[in-house]
């Protein structure tokens, strides 16, 4: 218990130092006159890209800095497994607070309603125009019609498959499935009973993305008006599907652990996979011949696909001195926000998604195929707390624990307790 206790402590010192020094060379405390070292007025951006994509940003934070003498932008990168910890630390004490942020989409509504966030509307002014950027992007950043964040990307769950096990199969490798039909069958002929498998259904992460996905495209809900769905026909036909590949068509194994049908992808047993555009860089480094495509049509009613965004905030406490700076930087990352494609993004300006450039890429214009039709997570405070009875009861029933109905009522009392 003591070595807990020290390890715990630990984690707090250093994220408070990272707030107590993480402006050191930026905008100090929010309203602070400051100027950078060239003489311009500088804003501090905090960002969660501690991995292959953070350089991306650095050479757009870069490219502006260099194009003009007015403004700078100070670029501090806080992991991604620290970053909402170190923002709630420093908003809640209200020191060396970052005149900008990068916020997940899901997280908005739950900063909105706590005022942490500043109503950005009146700020935005003609420089930024929201006609530049994806409706669906922007509107996922609105709580009740007011815009409180710019949308940087739509990162939907996207599919990936080893073409080299498509062509030994007898399927064209360049031709994935579109339908549930053609998934099962293109399973099936992909699974050979030794040891490679067509489609390793996950039983972990990524379940966050694709269990809404099926749902979405089954036309369910998850939630609405204030009551919890996991327990909806379309929620548990989603989940009873999923199953069936294990159980009815055998095109899985059944105890896939975190990651597992990641390391078979790599490793070439498992043919199929979903995931998000942020493994482009892993598969790439791999050196296997994969292909990318939209989400196949698994469900039963609508083309859907789950997804979240990236989106700059600022912060409340921000004041107006800093606006003109943080307007400029807006525009200059729509116009000029290419390096953000290259970490395997789809950014959602439309001057770099409509762009030749963006287009003959090979991931990131199918990213962009699935824009209009993202769903993103419901409108509801804290909702990944919310659902974290429903990746339980997908946990249970994919690993044979439990029943699909069964498991997913229980998960809905559980969340609608957590709601109340």
């Amino acid at each position: 218990m003591k070595r807990f206790f020290c390890g715990k402590l630990l984690i707090i010192l250093l994220l408070v130092g990272l707030v107590a020094c993480g402006n050191n060379e930026g905008s100090g405390t929010a309203g602070e006159d400051t100027k950078s070292a060239a003489g311009g007025e500088q804003i501090t951006l905090w960002v969660p890209f501690s991995g292959p994509d953070g350089p991306k940003m650095q050479e757009i934070v870069n490219a502006f800095n260099d194009s003009q003498d007015e403004f700078s932008v100070n670029y501090q990168v806080v992991p991604q497994s620290e970053y909402y910890t170190t923002i709630d630390l420093t908003l809640n004490d209200n020191r060396n607070v970052p005149d900008l942020m990068v916020m997940h989409g899901n997280q908005i509504l739950t900063y909105v309603e706590n005022d942490l966030l500043k109503n950005l509307d009146d700020i935005t002014g003609e420089t930024v125009n929201l006609e530049d950027y994806n409706e669906n992007a922007v509107e996922g950043a609105m709580v009740d019609g007011e815009l409180y964040g710019i949308p940087l990307d739509i990162h939907p769950l996207m599919f990936y498959w080893n073409k080299d096990l498509f062509e030994a199969a007898g399927l064209d490798p360049d031709v994935p499935p579109t339908n549930r039909e053609e998934f099962v069958e293109f399973a099936q002929k992909l699974t050979d009973g030794n040891g490679q498998y067509g489609y390793v259904v996950p039983t972990l992460w990524p379940q966050q993305f694709i269990m809404p996905t099926i749902v979405y495209q089954n036309g369910g809900k998850l939630f609405d008006e204030g009551q919890v769905l996991y327990d909806s026909e379309e929620v548990v036909e989603a989940l009873e599907f999923q199953r069936s590949l294990i159980t009815e068509y055998g095109v899985s194994p059944s105890d896939v652990q975190q990651d597992g049908e990641v390391t078979l992808f790599l490793q070439g047993k498992n043919a199929m996979h979903m995931n998000g555009p942020w493994m482009l860089q892993q598969w790439e480094d791999s050196g296997m011949n994969f292909g990318v495509a939209p989400v196949p049509m698994l469900g039963t009613k609508q083309q859907a696909v789950f997804g979240n965004s990236h989106n700059f905030v600022v912060p409340e406490v921000v004041g107006e001195e800093k606006h003109e700076a943080i307007k400029q930087f807006l525009s200059f990352t729509a116009e000029n926000g290419m390096a953000w494609a290259e970490s395997g993004q789809a950014p959602a300006s439309k001057a770099v998604y409509e762009s030749a450039e963006f287009q003959e890429m090979k991931q990131q214009p199918e990213v962009a195929k699935q824009f209009d039709y993202t769903q993103f997570s419901p409108r509801v405070r804290n909702w990944g707390q919310l659902s974290d009875p429903l990746m339980e009861a997908v946990n249970e029933v994919l690993l044979g624990q439990k029943e699909p109905r069964e498991a997913l009522e229980e998960a809905t009392n559980r969340a609608q307790q957590r709601l109340n």
